[in-house]
């Protein structure tokens, strides 16, 4: 037990914990790049993009229907989910075709419904 000399002068009581859970973070880029990653999946139209094209293979007309947005609009989100190498695209003559390309994406909608609902806790 020892104080730990910072602003609020608390006290430490589990020093061998704390260096090892330091020892075991991120470094603080790849917590950013976390954050970032989770801002992805905090939008409702990329949620719903992910889990359209998560059995199927959809182009850009068709996923603007079904979430009734613009065709642009669906073009500006996969940009997003593009850069996180979410979604893979394809041209078939003027047609763009979507289909998710990262099965952890799928993986983490599904954990994060579950907890979301209490299942699995």
């Amino acid at each position: 037990m020892k104080p730990c000399d910072v602003n609020c002068n608390c006290t430490i009581f589990h020093q061998d914990i704390l260096d090892e859970v330091q020892s075991s973070f991120y470094k603080d880029q790849e917590f950013s790049d976390l954050v970032s990653l989770f801002k992805i999946f905090a939008d409702m139209t990329r949620i719903k993009i992910l889990e359209a094209i998560k059995e199927h293979e959809l182009c850009v007309c068709d996923l603007a229907y079904l979430l009734g947005v613009s065709k642009s609009a669906i073009s500006h989100q996969m940009k997003y989910l593009k850069s996180y190498h979410l979604v893979s695209s394809s041209k078939q003559g003027k047609m763009v075709y979507y289909r998710l390309s990262n099965q952890n994406a799928r993986e983490i909608i599904t954990h994060a419904y579950a907890m979301m609902k209490g299942i699995g806790s």
